[in-house]
C-alpha cells in the first residue's frame, strides 16, 4: 500500500556484465537501459529470420487446419549453446516444407492441367459427333468443314492458294468468351469458325486459386498467318490452348494416356499430402516453445544493444534504473546468470549517485490497475509525488454512483462486471481484439465498484427504474389529516392538490430510516424537493473533496523538504478554502439542524445570506444566529489577507534566502550552503540526501539549488498559481454541481422511459394483456441497456472524471513524471492471436 500512496524509491546502478555471460544476466533479469553502442546487430537479425521462418510454419500450419497447442507456463530464454541448434532445425524444417510444398503445388498444377485437358476432349468430341450428324441432314452446310466438303470456302480455291485446314481447342475464362468471340471475328474477317460451350464443372483459377466456371472452345481456320493470329488472341485473354487430335483414334488414346496419367497423380499427390501433414504436426509441438524463445532472444540482444563496452571489449556497462527494494533481486539475478554461463568472473553492479529525475513505479495488481490507469491518464506523477489513485478507488465510484443513483441500474451494472470478473481466465475475453470489449474488460473491476456505489445511492434515493421501494413503512400519514380535522371532504372534491401539514399530531411520524422517504414519489413538489437536497448535497461532496485535495499537498511539501510551502502555500489556500466556502457548508448544516417543520418558513435563503457575505447590505437582514454578520465579516478578512501571502509569501521568503537571510540557511532546506562545514560533512550531507531521493524532487532539482534566483519567473509563477487557485475555487465548486445536475437527468430519463414503455404495456386490457407485455419488457429492456446504462453510464463516467482530473488533482498533482517501464518478458504475448503469422 504504501508503493500506491507514492512512488516507490527508486536508485541508478551500474552493472558490468562479463562478455561471456552478458546474454544469461539479461535473461534472468529485465533492465531498462540507456542507449549506447550497437555490437548485437547480427545476433538481432538471426532471430528476425527465426521470426520469419516461425511466421511461415504457424501461417502453412494454420492453413492445414492443425491446432496450435498453447502453454500455460512461458519457456524460458534457451542458452547460448542451444541457440545454434534451433536455428539449425528451424532452417532445416523450413527447407524441407518448401521443397514438399513446391512439389506439391506443381502436382496440382499438372492435375489441374491434366483435368482441364480431357473435360476439353471430352466436349470436342461431342462438337465433331454433332457435325457429322449435322453433315448428313444439311448437305449444304457443316459447322466444321472436312477436307472433302467445304461449303463456306471455296475448298479447291483455298487448295489451289496453298491454304491448310488447321484446328486450336483449349479453354477460356466465362468473362472472357464474349470478347474473345468478337475479337476472333475482327482480327480473322471471318476466316475462322468458334464453337464452344460451358463445362459442367468447376474448376480452380491457378492465378486466383478460386473455382470458376470454364468454356471449351474450339476455332477452325485455314492458313498459317490465320493460325498466329487466334494464337495471339488466346494469349491475350490468357486461354489455356491445348493440341487438338486430328482423328477419332489419337483422341481416344490420348484420352486413355490422360485418365492414367491423373490416377497417378492422385495418388502422388495424396501421399505428398499425408506427409506435408506428418511435418506440421511434429513441427506444431514445437513451435509454441519455438515462437517464445525466439522473442524473448530478440528481447534479449535488444538489450544488450544499448551496453556499451569498456576499453577492453571484455566487459559490457549497462546504467538502469531499479527499484531500491529490488537491488537483492538484481544482484542475485547477476550471479545466477554468470553460474549458468560457466564465467570466471561475475558480473556486478553498483548504485552510482545522479542529479536525473527517476522514473515514477508504482506497483498495481488487477484491481487497482484501472484506477492507476484513470490517474495516469491525466499525466504520470513526479517522483514521489502523492498518488491519486489510492483515494480514487473509492471517490471516483462513489462520484459516479452520485450521478447515476438508481438500485436497478446499478444492479445490472454490478452483475455484469461480476461476470467478467468470474470468467476473467476465460481466453476469448482474455484476447478479444475488440478495443471496446478490452477496455471493458480492463477496467471490470472499477465497473465493479461503480455498480455496487450505484446501488447504495439508489436506496439513498430510494430510486429503482425510477420507482420508489417502500421498505420500511412511509413516515407520513394521510389519514392524520382527517382526523384532526385539517381536511374535509369538500377539501378533497374542490382541490386536485392538497399539502401535508407536519405540523399537525400524526402527520408526521419521524423520518425514513434509510434513504428517502418513498411518498415523496407521490408528492407534486417532488423534483422540488430532490433538487434542493442533491444541490446542497452536490456543494459539500464538491468542498470535502477539494479540501481534502488541498490537504494532501502537505504530504508533498514534506517529502521533498519544502516546509515553507506548508506556511506560505498550503495554510493560505486552506483557509481561504474554509473561510469561503467552508462557511458555506457550515451554513447548510446549520439550517438543517436549527430549523425544523415549525419555523421552515421563517427560514432565511443560503444563497441570500450567502451573497450578503460578500456585499455587506445596510439596514436589518435576517440571519441564522446572533453575531452573524460579525463572524461573516472576520472570515471574509481571512479569505481576503490570504490572498496576498499566497502572491507574495513565496517569492519574498525565497528571496529573501538568497540575499537577507544566507547565514541561517541550511543545506536540508534546499539551498546551497553557507557555513563553513568540512568537505567530509558535506559529501555526507549529500550522499544522504541522494538516498533519501530528495535531490530528485520538482524535476530534478529544488528551486534555487545552487542556482541564482530569478525572481520576476517566480513571482509570476505564483501570481499564476494564486490568480488559478482562487478563481478555480469558485468556478470548481460550481462545477460540483454537476452531480445534482446528471442525477437529475438520469432520474427524469428513466421516469420518462417508464411512462412511455412498460407504462402502456402494463395498462392494456388483460385479455391482450400478457400478450403485449413480452414485446415491451423485451423492447423496455433494450431501451434501458442502450441509453441509460450505456449512454448515460458513459456520460456520467466522464463527467467523474473531469471531477477528479481538474478539481481534485490539480490542488496537489502536477503529473509532469515519466513512467518506469521495465523491460520484462512478461509483456511478451503467450497465445497466438487470429491475425498474427508468429
Amino acid at each position: 500500500m504504501g508503493s500506491l500512496f507514492r512512488g516507490e524509491p527508486m536508485c541508478l546502478a551500474q552493472l558490468f556484465l562479463q562478455s561471456g555471460s552478458a546474454y544469461e544476466c539479461l535473461s534472468e533479469l529485465n533492465p531498462n537501459v540507456s542507449v549506447f553502442q550497437r555490437k548485437f546487430v547480427n545476433e538481432v537479425k538471426k532471430c528476425e529470420e527465426m521470426e520469419r521462418i516461425l511466421g511461415y510454419l504457424v501461417q502453412e500450419i494454420k492453413k492445414a487446419d492443425i491446432p496450435l497447442p498453447e502453454g500455460d507456463v512461458a519457456p524460458p530464454a534457451p542458452l547460448l549453446k542451444h541457440i545454434l541448434e534451433i536455428q539449425e532445425q528451424l532452417q532445416k524444417l523450413e527447407t524441407e516444407l518448401r521443397e514438399v510444398t513446391k512439389n506439391k503445388e506443381k502436382l496440382r498444377k499438372n492435375l489441374l492441367e491434366l483435368t482441364e485437358y480431357t473435360c476439353m476432349l471430352e466436349l470436342t468430341q461431342r462438337f465433331v459427333r454433332r457435325t457429322e450428324y449435322e453433315s448428313h441432314l444439311h448437305a449444304n452446310y457443316e459447322e466444321f468443314p472436312s477436307v472433302e466438303n467445304e461449303p463456306l470456302v471455296d475448298y479447291n480455291c483455298m487448295h489451289r492458294l496453298g491454304a491448310k485446314l488447321g484446328f486450336i481447342s483449349g479453354l477460356v475464362h466465362i468473362a472472357k468468351v464474349e470478347a474473345f468471340e468478337k475479337m476472333l471475328w475482327r482480327a480473322c474477317k471471318g476466316y475462322t469458325i468458334l464453337t464452344y460451350a460451358e463445362l459442367d464443372e468447376s474448376l480452380e483459377d491457378p492465378d486466383t486459386g478460386e473455382t470458376t466456371k470454364w468454356f471449351v472452345f474450339l476455332v477452325s481456320y485455314w492458313g498459317d498467318q490465320i493460325g498466329q493470329k487466334v494464337k495471339k488472341i488466346c494469349d491475350c485473354y490468357h486461354c489455356h490452348v491445348y493440341p487438338y487430335p486430328n482423328t477419332t483414334e489419337e483422341r481416344r488414346a490420348v484420352v486413355e494416356g490422360l485418365n492414367v496419367r491423373i490416377q497417378d497423380l492422385h495418388t502422388v499427390l495424396h501421399k505428398t499430402e499425408d506427409y506435408l501433414r506428418q511435418v506440421l504436426c511434429k513441427a506444431s509441438e514445437s513451435v509454441y516453445t519455438w515462437v517464445i524463445q525466439v522473442k524473448k532472444m530478440k528481447a534479449i540482444y535488444h538489450v544488450l544493444n544499448l551496453c556499451s563496452f569498456d576499453v577492453t571489449n571484455k566487459c559490457l556497462i549497462a546504467e538502469v534504473w531499479c527499484p531500491v527494494a529490488d537491488l537483492q533481486n538484481l544482484r542475485h539475478a547477476l550471479e545466477e546468470g554468470s553460474r549458468k554461463s560457466g564465467a570466471t568472473v561475475s558480473s556486478f553492479m553498483n548504485t552510482i549517485p545522479t542529479t536525473q529525475p527517476p522514473p515514477t513505479l508504482i506497483r498495481t495488481n488487477k484491481f487497482t490497475s484501472g484506477f492507476q490507469n484513470i490517474v495516469d491518464a491525466y499525466g504520470v506523477g513526479n517522483y514521489g509525488e502523492v498518488n491519486p489513485a489510492l483515494y480514487t478507488i473509492i471517490t471516483f465510484p462513489f462520484l459516479f454512483a452520485v450521478m447515476f443513483g438508481d438500485l436497478g441500474h446499478g444492479l445490472l451494472m454490478f452483475i455484469f462486471a461480476l461476470l467478467t470478473i468470474l470468467y476473467e481466465n476465460h481466453p476469448r475475453l482474455q484476447r478479444s481484439q475488440d478495443e471496446i470489449m478490452k477496455m471493458l474488460f480492463e477496467g471490470r473491476y472499477v465497473i465493479l465498484l461503480m455498480g455496487l456505489f450505484s446501488v447504495y445511492t439508489g436506496l439513498i434515493y430510494n430510486d429503482c427504474f425510477s420507482k420508489s421501494l417502500n421498505i420500511f413503512g412511509s413516515g407520513w400519514n394521510v389519514s392524520a389529516m382527517f382526523e384532526q380535522q385539517a381536511w374535509r371532504l369538500e377539501d378533497l372534491k374542490a382541490n386536485q392538490f392538497l399539502t401535508l401539514d407536519p405540523n399537525v399530531t400524526g402527520v408526521y411520524n419521524g423520518a425514513y430510516p434509510f434513504g428517502i422517504d418513498p411518498i415523496w414519489n407521490l408528492a407534486s413538489n417532488r423534483l422540488s424537493f430532490l433538487n434542493s437536497f442533491k444541490m446542497k448535497m452536490s456543494v459539500i461532496f464538491g468542498v470535502t473533496h477539494m479540501t481534502f485535495g488541498v490537504v494532501l499537498g502537505v504530504f508533498n511539501h514534506l517529502h521533498f523538504k519544502k516546509k515553507y510551502n506548508i506556511y506560505l502555500v498550503f495554510l493560505p489556500e486552506l483557509l481561504f478554502m474554509m473561510c469561503i466556502f467552508g462557511y458555506l457548508v457550515f451554513m447548510i448544516f446549520f439550517k438543517w439542524l436549527a430549523y425544523s417543520a415549525e419555523d421552515s418558513t421563517s427560514a432565511p435563503s443560503i444563497l441570500i445570506e450567502f451573497i450578503n457575505m460578500f456585499l455587506f447590505p445596510g439596514g436589518e437582514a435576517e440571519v441564522f444566529y446572533t453575531g452573524q454578520v460579525a463572524l461573516q465579516r472576520f472570515l471574509l478578512s481571512i479569505a481576503f489577507l490570504s490572498v496576498p501571502v499566497m502572491l507574495f509569501g513565496k517569492p519574498l521568503y525565497l528571496y529573501w534566502l538568497h540575499s537577507g537571510g544566507r547565514g541561517i540557511r541550511m543545506y536540508r532546506s534546499g539551498y546551497k550552503l553557507i557555513r563553513k562545514e568540512s568537505e567530509e560533512e558535506l559529501s555526507l550531507l549529500r550522499s544522504h540526501d541522494i538516498e533519501e531521493g530528495s535531490s530528485h524532487s520538482d524535476g530534478g532539482h529544488r528551486e534555487g539549488d545552487g542556482e541564482e534566483l530569478n525572481f520576476a519567473d517566480v513571482f509570476m509563477n505564483q501570481a499564476i498559481h494564486t490568480i488559478e487557485y482562487c478563481l478555480g475555487c469558485v468556478s470548481n465548486t460550481a462545477s460540483y454541481l454537476r452531480l445534482w445536475a446528471l442525477s437529475l437527468a438520469h432520474a427524469q430519463l428513466s421516469e420518462v422511459l417508464w411512462q412511455m414503455v412498460m407504462r402502456v404495456g402494463l395498462r392494456v386490457d388483460t385479455t391482450y394483456g400478457v400478450l403485449l407485455l413480452v414485446p415491451v419488457l423485451a423492447f423496455f429492456a433494450v431501451l434501458t441497456v442502450s441509453i441509460l446504462l450505456v449512454m448515460e453510464g458513459l456520460s456520467a463516467f466522464l463527467h467523474a472524471i473531469r471531477l477528479h482530473w481538474v478539481e481534485f488533482q490539480n490542488k496537489f498533482y502536477s503529473g509532469g513524471g515519466y513512467k518506469f517501464t521495465p523491460f520484462s518478458f512478461k509483456h511478451i504475448s503467450l497465445h497466438f492471436n487470429k491475425d498474427d503469422t508468429a
